[in-house]
């Protein structure tokens, strides 16, 4: 289960950086999308790392 939390905490550390990429230029972390902005951004990247951060919380208080 260890390496699940970690698997986690990876996702979470990497949706938030590209969360801080995507705010300063959209385009970079929405290249496929026609418009790219920072609300989409937010959107996409922030639930991301909100959800993952959540699911490494809850496992990291159940199994340890």
């Amino acid at each position: 289960m260890e390496y699940v939390e970690v698997l986690i905490l990876f996702l979470t550390i990497t949706c938030v950086l590209f969360l801080i990429i995507g705010l300063i230029k959209p385009w970079a972390m929405l290249w496929w999308e026609d418009t790219q902005n920072r609300i989409k951004v937010i959107r996409a990247y922030g639930l991301l790392a909100i959800i993952f951060g959540i699911t490494y919380y809850v496992l990291k208080t159940l199994y340890h």
